[in-house]
């Protein structure tokens, strides 16, 4: 096996005896592996870096995306959840498939283990890194920003009895924020993805005690409420960009909570 802490610790230099296909290979089934220190330690750190250096090729950037989104179907928890993860790279660096989204499209809402961290697997963030991923095709040419927005109320209303406790709430804000900043969005469509939200957690709809996932969605709209007041940091050193259509935004998350929460 590869000593992928050496590979760090040498500037990521791809080792000289190796061929470049099976390392890819080993760092893939690394980022499946229920062993939290090889999943998420160095063989991470190495794909990520050889993906924004080109290191990885555009054909094994297009392999190693396909077993992304075949990956959403594993059997294993913590190899469903690494693969939005390593996707958000590889389009990140340029890869891109329809049918990655499609395959993310189908999983996102459907996932149904949504613990953010395990003592024994580690983190797992399937809301979180979905959320990751979600952005990133919400940003990008190639796919309509009002299917990520839907598929983004889609996660909101699938039924759950757990409560997100690791921030996941917040990142999917600050995903749908991004996607929101998208250029050529309508009023409508950065408003009507709500209606989804309304039909299924509106005042006639609410039930006692409150369930997890309306919970989870109250928390994530809050937070989608200030982004869309303030602006949203691309990363952390940027300054905020405004939302389209804010005021529209705020009020229409304005009119989808107070009905949520009216008795």
């Amino acid at each position: 096996m590869t000593d992928w802490s050496g590979v760090v610790d040498a500037d990521y230099a791809v080792p000289a005896d190796r061929d470049l296909g099976e390392l890819v290979g080993e760092l893939s089934r690394a980022l499946a592996d229920p062993d939290p220190e090889v999943r998420d330690g160095a063989p991470y750190a190495v794909l990520y870096t050889w993906l924004q250096r080109g290191v990885v090729d555009e054909g094994r950037r297009l392999e190693l995306g396909d077993e992304m989104a075949a990956r959403f179907g594993d059997a294993e928890i913590q190899a469903r959840t690494f693969a939005p993860l390593v996707l958000d790279m590889i389009v990140a660096a340029g890869g891109f498939s329809e049918a990655w989204v499609d395959a993310f499209e189908r999983w996102y809402p459907a996932e149904g283990d949504l613990r953010g961290y395990d003592e024994k697997l580690g983190w797992l963030h399937a809301v979180a890194h979905g959320a990751d991923l979600l952005a990133r095709f919400g940003r990008h040419a190639e796919v309509e920003p009002v299917r990520m927005l839907e598929l983004a109320a889609a996660r909101l209303t699938a039924p759950t009895g757990h409560v997100l406790d690791q921030l996941e709430d917040d990142r999917l804000a600050r995903a749908v924020a991004r996607v929101l900043t998208r250029e050529g969005l309508s009023e409508r469509d950065a408003t009507g993805w709500l209606d989804a939200v309304d039909a299924e957690f509106g005042a006639d709809r609410i039930v006692t005690p409150v369930p997890a996932h309306l919970s989870n969605c109250l928390r994530t709209l809050r937070l989608l409420y200030v982004l869309a007041d303030r602006g949203v940091r691309p990363d952390q050193e940027s300054q905020p960009e405004p939302l389209r259509h804010a005021e529209a935004v705020k009020a229409r998350l304005g009119e989808v909570l107070d009905r949520i929460v009216k008795r």
